[in-house]
């Protein structure tokens, strides 16, 4: 065969084999609650030609529920909304039950943590895998009830800020020039929001951080002086404190070392991986101990800087599941 024949045979090869490359299979998402930035944000990043975990993903539906009662809510949904609609051409529905249908998975994205339990009973009963953004809930019990409520259902969830995707954080764990971990100090700012515990809002950001760092098993809690300080059962100490920019830095056996937060470029990226997977990132186990950390922070707080066990925070939310249980509210 004459040369110039093999070497057109060959580019159509390439060509053809080109060309077959399969995209992922495209997921569908739908979001609740468009009253935080994070819903432009993550549309931004997912509704264009991504290569890599987020290609193929698009937020294709929404419904913009929100809290009339929380100005960072009401002031801000309308203009979401709108910027979803116009700009990413996203059908905007007027329910839950309206969204569920059209989608493969769920954002949910309302900034009031206190509904978030109603508004994912639906989701979880209809088997939709589901990210939940900070805060997961208004309260410990509620929680509880939705990891519970996803368990039972069978559905993936988890929740995060974006702050804990950060490699170089997740390093600090198990960096080997820092030696066996001993202690963990982070800092970011504290924005309470009206109906939730102090340290839900913005101050999660920061604790994130610690718990990527720590990861789940924090035994005791203090607030005192401006520090929250927390005890892990292996005798681990992790602090976090108000400030402006997000830090963390770790103390081990043989040196120091430090890093910022992650960014939403790496929590999408993780979202996506788990939308692919069904494998949730962060622990249900790690995610509740986080938040009980928050509010035994509160309570230690309140009572002057005493310690606080996060079993007993722990069983006070139980109490409250099993009196709803009773009340069936």
């Amino acid at each position: 065969m004459p040369r110039i024949v093999l070497c057109l045979l060959g580019v159509l090869l390439v060509v053809s084999g080109a060309s077959s490359a399969e995209k992922p299979a495209l997921i569908k998402v739908g979001m609740i609650g468009l009253d935080t930035s994070h819903v432009v944000a993550f549309t931004n990043l997912l509704n264009k030609d991504n290569k890599g975990p987020m290609e193929n993903i698009r937020v294709v539906a929404a419904f913009p529920a929100g809290s009339p009662d929380l100005p960072i809510s009401a002031d801000r949904l309308a203009g979401f909304t709108k910027t979803l609609k116009e700009k990413h051409k996203v059908e905007i529905v007027g329910s839950i039950a309206e969204l569920l249908p059209k989608v493969d998975a769920v954002f949910l994205e309302s900034v009031d943590g206190r509904v978030h339990l109603e508004q994912l009973k639906p989701v979880f009963a209809a088997g939709k895998p589901v990210f939940i953004d900070k805060p997961v809930a208004a309260s410990l019990a509620d929680t509880i009830e939705i990891f519970e409520l996803a368990a039972k259902h069978k559905v993936p969830c988890f929740s995060s800020s974006s702050l804990r995707f950060s490699d170089k954080l997740k390093a600090l764990a198990n960096d080997p020039a820092v030696g066996k971990l001993q202690r963990c100090e982070t800092t970011g700012p504290v924005n309470p929001l009206k109906g939730h515990p102090e340290l839900f809002f913005y101050g999660i950001h920061g604790i994130e951080m610690l718990f990527t760092v720590l990861g789940s098993g924090c035994q005791t809690v203090t607030w005192k002086d401006g520090v929250v300080t927390g005890t892990w059962k292996d005798g681990r100490i992790g602090t976090f404190r108000s400030d402006k920019g997000y830090t963390a830095k770790v103390t081990g056996d043989k040196a120091t070392a430090q890093s910022g937060g992650g960014d939403y470029n790496g929590l999408v990226k993780a979202i996506s991986i788990f939308l692919r997977d069904g494998k949730p990132p962060v622990s249900a186990e790690e995610t509740i101990n986080l938040v009980a950390f928050m509010v035994a922070a509160e309570e230690s707080k309140k009572m002057g800087g005493q310690p606080v066990a996060i079993a007993g925070v722990m069983k006070q939310a139980r109490d409250e599941i099993a009196a709803r249980s009773k009340t069936g509210k």
